[in-house]
């Protein structure tokens, strides 16, 4: 990645276009009004026509970063006869539509831009591939064990510490309460924090706060991944000693095993769903339940599913209701995101319950 020194340097240069137009650059780190500095003057021309602009620069493509320069340009009182003009390593199209609606020039390092000069000329270029695609995080935050410090804020919005979200985290991970997995470290969640508030999902001011529920609930589904499993066995079995919930939490507990049913097996929790009558299970070790089962292995009319594995997600803020453990309406909502039409469907249901708690939480 290109520091913002030498992004100038290049415009320096003459290393950076927007044809038709022409860039030329004027004057490197003038000063404007009061205390403020731009990075650069420039003068972009097409035929005879000219306009002069001052250019805030950004080294990071990332939504914070874009948004941190266009309210500064928004704001600032710029040197006489100069118009705004945002310079970051990419911009998508998103931005530069964003950039025109504000009436605010963008380039890049990559031949995308918006620049527009009423009665003179207006350029808008789009569609080049982000070579700076490195500037993203090598760690995906939204997925895997990463993810739980994006889910613990659609449990509650504000945090006042780091402590704070870690504890809560391991509080309701049953993987790390009732099994043998490792709480989740300060240094795993403040990582992911970082991302979080580089995509204006959270912010810091004073607490640690959830900006956009919506948004962070897309970005979990778009990068959901299914759980990896060990084994899946298939069992029609016995009731005569009360249902196979019941059953099934009698074991949970004398074999300090946790259970707790899939997303799509607990979605009538949080919606208006018809489901068959299977009810699927995930479980981290499948031998220290099966010879306690009354029941045979059969793909035949079974009533229980037994999905084995160590994946601490599904896990996560698992929900006790009377006689049994469900998923947390977040993995509800996930997996019924990556089904057909129907599922879809009915995940916006579950979306709209996380929600309304989450707002019942705030107040």
């Amino acid at each position: 990645m290109p520091t913002e020194k030498e992004m100038i340097e290049q415009l320096r240069s003459g290393k950076v276009s927007l044809p038709p137009l022409s860039l030329r650059f004027l004057e490197g780190d003038p000063k404007a009004r009061g205390n403020l500095r731009f990075d650069a003057l420039v003068e972009a021309s097409w035929r005879e026509s000219l306009a002069k602009f001052a250019v805030e620069c950004k080294s990071l493509s990332t939504p914070k970063a874009f948004q941190d320069g266009l309210n500064l340009l928004k704001t600032s009182s710029l040197p006489k006869g100069y118009r705004p003009l945002l310079f970051l390593p990419f911009l998508s199209e998103r931005q530069l539509q964003e950039l025109e609606r504000e009436r605010i020039s963008g380039i890049d390092l990559c031949g995308n831009g918006v620049v527009v000069v009423p009665g003179m000329f207006a350029v808008f270029r789009s569609g080049e591939k982000n070579r700076f695609s490195s500037s993203a995080p090598i760690k995906n935050i939204y997925r895997k064990n990463s993810s739980m410090v994006g889910r613990v804020f659609l449990l509650r919005s504000g945090y006042e510490t780091v402590q704070e979200i870690c504890a809560e985290i391991n509080r309701r991970n049953l993987l790390v309460n009732r099994w043998n997995k490792r709480p989740m470290s300060l240094s795993t969640v403040s990582k992911s924090l970082k991302t979080l508030e580089e995509d204006l999902v959270v912010e810091r001011n004073g607490i640690i706060r959830l900006l956009q529920p919506d948004k962070l609930l897309e970005k979990l589904s778009e990068n959901y991944v299914p759980p990896k499993i060990k084994e899946r066995v298939r069992l029609k079995v016995t009731q005569e000693n009360g249902t196979i919930r019941e059953l099934l939490l009698q074991q949970s507990e004398a074999l300090g095993l946790p259970l707790v049913a899939t997303g799509t097996s607990s979605v009538t929790q949080f919606a208006v769903m018809q489901r068959g009558d299977l009810l699927s299970v995930y479980c981290p070790r499948l031998e220290m339940l099966l010879g306690r089962l009354s029941g045979s292995q059969s793909d035949r009319f079974p009533n229980l599913e037994l999905v084995e594995t160590e994946d601490e997600t599904v896990y996560f803020d698992g929900r006790q209701e009377g006689n049994f453990w469900w998923a947390s309406p977040v993995q509800v909502y996930l997996e019924l995101m990556a089904g057909d039409k129907r599922d879809q469907e009915t995940a916006e249901q579950v979306k709209s319950y996380i929600i309304k708690n989450l707002q019942t939480a705030q107040q």
